[in-house]
């Protein structure tokens, strides 16, 4: 799936000043992850993908 065509929220995790901020988006086999200061500016953009596991253990964390 095309990183324009995910459905991306801001993470909890990150502050309301518009700086230091990631993106995620939700798939049943992946988690993509991109910083939201490039995706303003370049919405296709490479961004970090990981499985459900990797990013429930990074949230326990």
């Amino acid at each position: 799936m095309s990183s324009t065509a995910l459905r991306w929220f801001k993470s909890s995790y990150s502050g309301s000043d518009g700086g230091n901020c990631i993106e995620v988006a939700y798939e049943p086999t992946v988690i993509h992850i991109r910083d939201s200061k490039t995706a303003n500016h370049h919405p296709t953009a490479p961004h970090i993908t990981v499985e459900p596991a990797a990013w429930t253990a990074f949230l326990a964390w």
